[in-house]
């Protein structure tokens, strides 16, 4: 940065760039770094589709052929509502010390109203002013203004109604869809299904969440006893209802299950539990779905009857798959003996099926071993070890770790931290990186997390255990978003594989399974009395083709995560390659975000848009 009338010239291109109206015919690539250098990356603002484009070329052939402006022509404006919003020096990469200024903005559009975000930097022969990154999201449909505030339902009718029902009543009706087909069916009572329903609604589309378990948060509350997020409470909390300012800081399994039960019924979603896809055909004609759905009704209370179960279609318009960010369990059959018997032990099990570990009344009087050595693999390994076990993790592929205190420091805390920006506004300033210059600021920030945990990480390299730095160098958060795995958290078992209370067996492959343990590709036998493979989850294709079918939808999606030819993500929150079908998933971050990314494109579909 240079002096004070550097500073200056900035803000006066600041005033210039809002002041810009795109129309048919226009394009301000003047004001973008010249080349390939600049980025374009629009959400929704301008098209009904997930785009970055990078480079001049690119943005005007992008603003002069496909976004929409004939009707509306786009207007921006800078958002000086809060200190925060406002222009400002900002630090774009955190170890070489690249500054520039960035802001935030508002913009009409012909989709509707949204927010976004810019950041500028000077050209260095030229020292002018240019846009390195433009970033636009949409927020609120068409004129449709979230029901909420100033717009929140008055929620009753006054005066003399003879019959009108009650709330009680008409949230029974509402559930049971007995008058309607619910516009939108999603598959899964998680994050992902409740954060879509709660967008869903905001937009005014009916939709019913099924879930197979008998409790809304079974999902989480059936995982294994120790398990906890590994996130902070600031950067976990659901669209419309944050976590109470009294929630810890990371969150306990249970915890966070009763929070989804409470979620659900605040915001009246409409929920069938103990609830089944029996048969689904999608009628391109008609354009809806008709999914055979098996319900299931708990016995009431004292009642020596079984519970009732019923069979009925319904005739939604889309479906969203919201069964987790990933797929079925991935248990690697192909190894020798894994089914069939063969293990004499009290316990073979994928990490999906462990609850927790007998306590031993004398320690080491059984042995564990735990394929896998990523979060889960780490916690059930802790978990045998507090619990008496001789516990030895099998190492398959290197493993990024990172502490959870260089994580809170590093990787969340400069955005997602006690009295730090509003969460809406420090996700809109994470996702206006366009993915290659995320994965740039992922590198230095994975240099400075391995520089802070530089003393655990040798002491887990003399311990033989296997160390990546995640693809390309980016750390956790490329690893997360290009595969749902490969990485740690670190909150206490690297200690204890450090010390040698849990012991490491790396880059040795499994021969076969045998009565006693496993024999291992270099001859040994690891002995052992349970089993568990944390093996990670397939892609979620494998759901899609369990529940739906191969022809009907399975073979007709494409991949999900990881980054297409533009570096917006695969698959995910975006038109699968079925009509009317949708993924949605991640952690409860992604899920906040991409829940109205969805949303907005399926209410869009329904009223002939896409």
């Amino acid at each position: 940065m240079g002096g004070s009338s550097t500073t200056v010239d900035a803000i006066h291109f600041v005033d210039t760039a809002s002041s810009q109206r795109i129309e048919p015919g226009s394009s301000p690539t003047c004001l973008f770094l010249d080349s390939q250098a600049g980025f374009w990356r629009d959400h929704l603002a301008l098209t009904w589709k997930l785009r970055t484009l990078k480079g001049k070329d690119k943005i005007r052939n992008f603003l002069q052929a496909e976004a929409q402006v004939k009707k509306v022509p786009l207007q921006i404006q800078i958002d000086e509502s809060q200190a925060f919003r406002k222009p400002q020096v900002g630090q774009f990469a955190p170890v070489n010390g690249l500054k520039g200024i960035q802001f935030f903005i508002t913009f009409t559009s012909e989709n509707g109203k949204g927010r976004g975000m810019v950041r500028l930097v000077q050209e260095h022969q030229t020292e002018e002013w240019k846009i390195w990154t433009f970033f636009l999201t949409l927020d609120e449909y068409l004129g449709h203004p979230e029901p909420r505030g100033l717009n929140r339902p008055k929620g009753v009718e006054h005066g003399g109604q003879p019959g009108r029902m009650n709330w009680a009543q008409k949230r029974q009706e509402e559930i049971n869809f007995t008058k309607h087909e619910p516009d939108v069916l999603i598959l899964g009572c998680g994050q992902g299904g409740l954060t879509a329903a709660a967008r869903l609604k905001m937009l005014s589309v009916s939709s019913l969440i099924i879930d197979r378990n008998p409790r809304i948060g079974d999902n989480w509350r059936n995982r294994y006893h120790q398990l906890v997020l590994h996130d902070p409470v600031w950067y976990d909390h659901l669209p419309y209802l944050p976590f109470p300012d009294t929630w810890p800081i990371f969150t306990p399994k249970d915890k966070l299950a009763d929070w989804f039960e409470s979620y659900a019924k605040a915001l009246d979603l409409n929920v069938w539990l103990r609830s089944t896809i029996v048969s689904s055909e999608y009628d391109t004609a008609r354009k809806a779905w008709k999914v055979v759905i098996r319900r299931s009704f708990a016995p009431r209370a004292q009642s020596k009857k079984r519970s009732n179960t019923c069979s009925s279609p319904i005739y939604p318009k889309h479906i969203i798959q919201c069964t987790g960010g990933s797929g079925k369990p991935n248990m690697p059959t192909s190894i020798p003996g894994i089914t069939g018997g063969v293990f004499k032990g009290d316990r073979l099990c994928h990490s999906s099926q462990f609850t927790t570990a007998t306590p031993l009344a004398q320690r080491g009087s059984k042995k564990a071993l735990v394929v896998g050595a990523c979060n889960s693999a780490h916690d059930i390994c802790q978990d045998f070890y507090e619990r008496g076990y001789d516990v030895t993790m099998i190492q398959r592929s290197s493993t990024f770790v990172v502490s959870s205190g260089a994580a809170l420091k590093y990787l969340i805390g400069p955005l997602y931290n006690e009295g730090g920006p509003a969460v809406e506004d420090a996700d809109l300033l994470l996702w206006s990186h366009p993915s290659e210059v995320m994965k740039t600021v992922q590198r230095d920030l994975t240099q400075l997390t391995t520089e802070h945990d530089a003393e655990l990480l040798a002491g887990l390299d003399r311990a033989g255990f296997k160390l990546d730095k995640g693809v390309d160098g980016g750390g956790l958060f490329a690893k997360y978003l290009q595969r749902q795995g490969g990485y740690y958290i670190d909150v206490g078992t690297s200690k204890l594989i450090v010390e040698g209370k849990i012991a490491v067996k790396s880059g040795v492959g499994i021969a076969a399974v045998v009565e006693k343990g496993l024999q291992m590709a270099d001859g040994q036998v690891l002995e052992a009395d349970e089993i568990v493979f944390a093996t990670g989850y397939s892609n979620m294709r494998s759901t899609a083709r369990e529940v739906f079918g191969n022809e009907q939808v399975g073979d007709k999606v494409g991949d999900v995560w990881g980054w297409n030819e533009e570096g917006e993500m695969r698959g995910i929150w975006t038109r699968s390659g079925h009509e009317a079908f949708w993924f949605h998933g991640g952690n409860l971050a992604l899920a906040r975000y991409y829940s109205r990314v969805v949303a907005l494109q399926i209410k869009a579909s329904l009223d002939g848009l896409l």
